[in-house]
């Protein structure tokens, strides 16, 4: 389970031209076009283009160890309606169409959906906790507009439950064992380590290798070892929002407007004599990032901000880096943050 670094010098030079090719084919994967690049060879060569899960294993190899060179395009709605209903499974099994974690009558309108690595992977553990230390649900509870939090590992849902009790995760996590919402969304696969994140704390590349091999251990009575997913999936953080950027909803109602009598919950349907369903708000991605190396999430920081919350988050004991965690972003996008920080202030001034 040991993570390493480096790219072999035999294959550097290989490595080196494939990387090139990353970037545009992953903004394909993301947005739903096709890479210039291809698009140029098929009208040259009169063939189809190679599938774009055949360029991503191309340009990231399985045997992969170097530093990946993604994007954080957003993904279009053209591939969000693409992967809406694949299953995502909850800890009891239970299957779930990926759009009802970020959409529906009973869901937050703002939903960051963070995707971790594997189950046993001690860095995304300590990335949790430390989440979970500064970004609570009574937190998110006091932002004007609603917002939560999801996460999404790649093994098995039977290794829900020790995941949770393990990072004291406080949000709901799910299962993608097939790892088709990494493919499609973008995310690659590696074990470059890459820098030291603050949110590692003074956690040590040994700590997290003997934690990760000590909870396999303890699940080899339950058949579960070998169930933790990919080793080499990375993952990312995804903030769906409405796609209409409102702010005027009746979870959020202007100031000194009164407000207009709810309609009915139903309506009866012309011809059926059945009630129909309200409309759902649809929802879009406005800011992500994607992993280049197996420690490589969002900082704390640039989640608070993009979040719409105050404060950094507790200090890493590490100064150094912990300024590079204040002042770098990874992710790209606008949220709605800066909307609801102006409403916050109008409707503090009018008191």
């Amino acid at each position: 389970m040991a993570e390493s670094s480096g790219v072999p010098n035999g294959n550097a030079l290989a490595v080196s031209e494939k990387r090139k090719t990353i970037a545009t084919t992953n903004t394909a994967a993301a947005t739903g076009g096709e890479p210039g690049a291809v698009k140029a060879e098929k009208e040259r060569n009169g063939r189809p283009s190679p599938p774009q899960d055949e360029l991503l294993l191309q340009a990231n190899p399985p045997d992969f160890e170097g530093e990946v060179e993604t994007n954080n395009g957003l993904p279009s709605m053209q591939v969000l309606r693409s992967i809406e209903n694949y299953p995502v499974m909850d800890h009891a099994g239970k299957t779930h169409p990926f759009k009802s974690l970020y959409s529906g009558h009973n869901v937050a309108r703002r939903i960051l959906i963070i995707f971790v690595r594997h189950f046993f992977c001690g860095n995304c553990q300590e990335y949790l906790r430390t989440l979970s230390a500064s970004i609570t649900p009574e937190a998110l509870l006091g932002l004007p507009v609603s917002t939560f939090i999801a996460v999404v590992g790649c093994g098995s849902h039977e290794l829900i439950g020790a995941y949770v009790r393990e990072t004291g995760c406080a949000f709901p996590v799910y299962a993608d064992p097939t790892q088709r919402l990494y493919r499609e969304l973008g995310m690659v696969r590696t074990l470059s380590l890459g820098p030291r994140p603050a949110y590692l704390q003074n956690k040590t590349v040994a700590h997290t290798v003997v934690s990760g091999i000590f909870q396999g251990l303890r699940q080899v009575r339950a058949g579960l070892a070998t169930k933790m997913g990919d080793q080499r999936q990375v993952g990312g953080e995804f903030l769906f929002e409405p796609a209409s950027r409102s702010l005027d909803t009746p979870i959020a109602t202007p100031v000194f407007e009164t407000p207009p009598p709810p309609p009915p919950l139903t309506e009866k349907a012309e011809g059926d004599g059945e009630g129909r369903a309200p409309s759902v708000e649809e929802k879009c991605v406005t800011w992500c990032h994607r992993m280049r190396t197996t420690r490589d999430h969002a900082e704390l920081p640039e989640l608070m901000e993009v979040l719409g919350l105050e404060g950094n988050g507790a200090p890493a004991r590490d100064a150094r880096r912990w300024q590079k965690a204040l002042t770098a972003r990874k992710g790209t996008g606008l949220s709605m943050a800066a909307q609801m920080g102006r409403m916050s202030v109008d409707t503090t001034g009018t008191r």
